[in-house]
């Protein structure tokens, strides 16, 4: 099994910035890409940012310009720099990573949640 955490969540002001952290753990044989989505509430979840293991990047109209989603030096870890963050920001970040590993000595493939961390944008 893969497991994903992330950190970073918080309460902020209209305007002001966070980074959020996930890092996966596990017998990771590669990550094809990692994802960051969220949900608001009353709302469906929505991809936010993605990139693939060859640092391809991709981010929703609404975030474009604002965040931007990087590896780690680590290779299992993804940040979500958000800036300029807005009211409508507000909502359950979550991690997702897709990619192999190894499970009883065989190679497996992985799709993997973390548990969310709360971002509030609020004044």
């Amino acid at each position: 099994q893969v497991q994903l955490v992330e950190s970073g969540g918080a309460l902020v002001q209209p305007g002001g910035s966070l980074r959020l952290s996930c890092a996966a753990s596990g017998s990771i044989v590669s990550i094809n890409a990692m994802e960051w989505y969220r949900r608001a509430p009353g709302k469906q979840r929505e991809l936010v940012a993605s990139i693939t293991s060859a640092v391809s990047t991709n981010y929703a109209d609404s975030v474009k310009g604002r965040f931007t989603i990087s590896r780690g030096n680590a290779e299992n870890t993804v940040y979500l720099q958000m800036n300029s963050l807005k009211p409508e920001d507000t909502a359950v970040y979550y991690c997702n990573a897709r990619g192999a590993y190894t499970y009883r000595g065989a190679r497996a493939y992985f799709d993997s949640w973390g548990q969310g961390t709360q971002v509030t944008v609020s004044s």
